[in-house]
């Protein structure tokens, strides 16, 4: 009996349906596809504000509106993502802000011409760090809105009845105030007359505000660069460490300028006796058994300077603020896990950035006053100017911020599954996972778990650095250890990915090394580039500002799973490099004409080419001085 020729017989009316629901997909699937690769034709906009992104000061971590944009351009409704490096969770928000997207963010996306299926998604993150991990749980767990805003309010009522006395200062006019700040001032001695002044006295003034660079001193009025005049110690009794640690050298520093608040006016003035007895009175006070005694295990940040006789976490602070704090926290402990958890989220938020002395001041141009801000991301610093902000008035500020990212997320549609673990092993089946957005620690740039340890200090656990996949002195931890941590975390990522799934690898560097590790990295674990774009941040991280050869914008790369293409041939680095100059100048966008977002560029065309990144950012950037683009 012969087979029947299947291609002769006619086939059947159903038939035809079925093939034109097939068209219809793959017109459908050609449709994703263009909608998708607009989101890698341009540079992306990665706003630096809103209460997700503002809830807690974590270092370089990427807006969970822009994640959500590439979730919703990769997946569909019931999809799970993956991000191994998952910092503080924005992916897991990205991946809860798909279920039923803010109108800003559907916008943003029609803008694009992404054709997204809005819908609830899923997500399993991990994450090394002890710090991160408590955050992203917490932000996309959070309990219910109104009744953690009770119990923070609850909270500050009865520190404000309690505690609130130490924060009393009269104003100028001899009114009943309370204290905004506190600048505290290193002390010198002149290299002329031998007397000890202050920094402040010798280098700062008022209306326009200005902080010297050089040392005028206050009695003899020499001048001298800062680098030459000696910086004063002293002995301090330390009554929390035992034995022989029982005092310790550290840096002279007494409080100089007091800002403050009477009712509705803000006022300042120089410390007078009362504030120093206030000091005195509060230094009889005992300190909380909640205050932790961990010494800090300095690696990477330490400086031998501003760092000297800091050697325990509760060093940190003023006396003031670590009872403060000290207290917050035993209180907050008195709370059910959820409600206290939240609590302690709100208090770490404020902690490291703001409670301790590596809060500061800084000159602006046009300004008659100076500014107080933050803790520096992604560093240790302790300035010669540290400022001690009320911890009341902080945190009353902070919960509106706090209860509004928990408002965000509660009740939103998802599942987002946190592990506090190594990204190099991954307990999930291969093939379980459907798209992996991930940035991964930038080579040497931040060591996180060094950064975190004041925050994991009060949390009573610490981050295991044994895989922080890191370039560290400290941690004896070269290139090509970093590669090898990044090479078992990206085979994770390709174990796990779904045959035609894609990956979302977000990175920055300015060093030509650092990035054809990474492209080892990725490429010995079996992906390849098919695209590239820019995430342009709104507003670098302190590093990515500050640093010599820093670079603005972050790279993106689209990874899939395919067999790699031949390298093609590239032309020398500056023909590169001028060809990638003229397209920036035919958008006619003054961003995109910076000699920084120029080094992102040119390690974009690279990257997508499959050649290695040739010159440090420092290099790349001297040949734009000779083409007359601006940093």
């Amino acid at each position: 009996m012969g087979q029947r020729d299947h291609r002769a017989a006619p086939r059947p009316h159903f038939f035809k349906r079925r093939d034109g629901l097939v068209e219809e997909r793959r017109a459908a699937i050609g449709v994703k596809l263009r909608g998708m690769k607009s989101l890698y034709a341009r540079a992306l906009p990665a706003k630096r504000s809103g209460p997700l992104f503002s809830a807690f000061p974590y270092p370089t971590k990427i807006s969970p509106e822009a994640i959500a944009l590439f979730i919703a351009a990769h997946t569909r409704p019931g999809d799970t993502v993956f991000d191994g490096f998952a910092g503080s969770g924005a992916t897991g928000l990205g991946a809860l802000l798909c279920g039923d997207p803010p109108p800003e963010l559907r916008a943003d996306a029609k803008r694009l011409g992404l054709k997204a299926q809005w819908g609830e998604r899923h997500a399993v993150l991990c994450e090394l760090g002890v710090l991160g991990a408590f955050i992203g749980e917490t932000l996309t767990n959070p309990p219910e809105p109104s009744s953690f805003r009770k119990a923070a309010k609850e909270l500050l009522a009865v520190a404000a009845k309690e505690d609130g006395w130490m924060y009393q200062a009269r104003d100028p006019d001899g009114g009943e105030g309370s204290i905004r700040h506190v600048v505290w001032s290193d002390f010198l001695r002149c290299p002329s007359c031998r007397r000890p002044g202050s920094l402040w006295a010798g280098c700062v003034s008022l209306a326009p505000a200005v902080i010297a660079s050089r040392f005028t001193c206050p009695f003899c009025a020499h001048n001298a660069s800062l680098e030459a005049v000696e910086r004063l110690t002293e002995t301090e009794r330390d009554p929390l460490l035992g034995g022989h640690r029982q005092s310790r050298q550290t840096r002279m520093r007494r409080p100089m300028w007091l800002y403050g608040k009477t009712g509705r006016r803000c006022w300042s003035r120089p410390v007078n006796t009362e504030d120093q007895c206030l000091l005195e009175q509060v230094g009889q006070i005992s300190l909380p058994s909640s205050v932790p005694c961990v010494e800090v295990p300095w690696g990477d940040l330490y400086r031998r300077g501003y760092h000297q006789g800091i050697t325990h976490l509760h060093h940190f602070y003023t006396r003031r603020n670590l009872i403060l704090f000290a207290r917050l926290w035993k209180r907050a402990a008195a709370y059910g896990d959820r409600i206290g958890n939240a609590l302690r989220f709100w208090l770490l938020s404020y902690n490291a950035a703001h409670a301790t002395i590596m809060s500061r001041v800084v000159a602006k141009s046009g300004q008659q006053d100076l500014v107080v801000t933050s803790a520096q991301p992604g560093v240790l610093y302790v300035s010669g100017l540290p400022v001690e902000k009320n911890l009341l008035a902080g945190l009353q500020r902070k919960l509106s911020t706090i209860a509004k990212a928990f408002a965000l997320v509660h009740g939103r549609r998802g599942r987002v599954d946190i592990r506090q673990q190594s990204s190099c092993r991954v307990d999930l089946p291969d093939g379980s996972i459907d798209y992996a957005f991930t940035d991964p620690p930038f080579g040497g740039n931040i060591p996180y778990a060094e950064v975190n340890f004041i925050n994991e200090a009060w949390l009573g656990r610490f981050t295991d650095r044994t895989e922080e996949a890191i370039v560290s002195s400290s941690q004896q931890k070269t290139l090509t250890d970093y590669e090898r941590l990044l090479i078992a975390a990206l085979s994770e990522v390709h174990r796990i990915l779904k045959p035609d799934a894609k990956a979302t690898l977000v990175f920055h560097s300015a060093s030509a090394e650092v990035w054809r590790t990474l492209q080892r990295s990725y490429a010995n674990t079996g992906f390849r580039v098919e695209c590239t774009s820019i995430l342009d941040k709104t507003q670098g991280s302190f590093k990515q500002v500050t640093t010599n050869g820093a670079v603005r914008g972050d790279p993106i790369l689209l990874l899939n799973k395919r067999r790699k293409r031949t390298d093609q041939q590239i032309p020398c680095v500056w023909t590169l490099a001028e060809e990638v100059r003229q397209e920036a100048a035919r958008t006619e966008d003054p961003t995109e004409m910076t000699s920084q977002r120029l080094y992102s560029r040119l390690i974009a065309r690279c990257l997508a080419d499959h050649q290695n990144v040739p010159v440090d950012a420092d290099v790349f950037y001297q040949w734009c001085a000779t083409q007359g683009v601006r940093g």
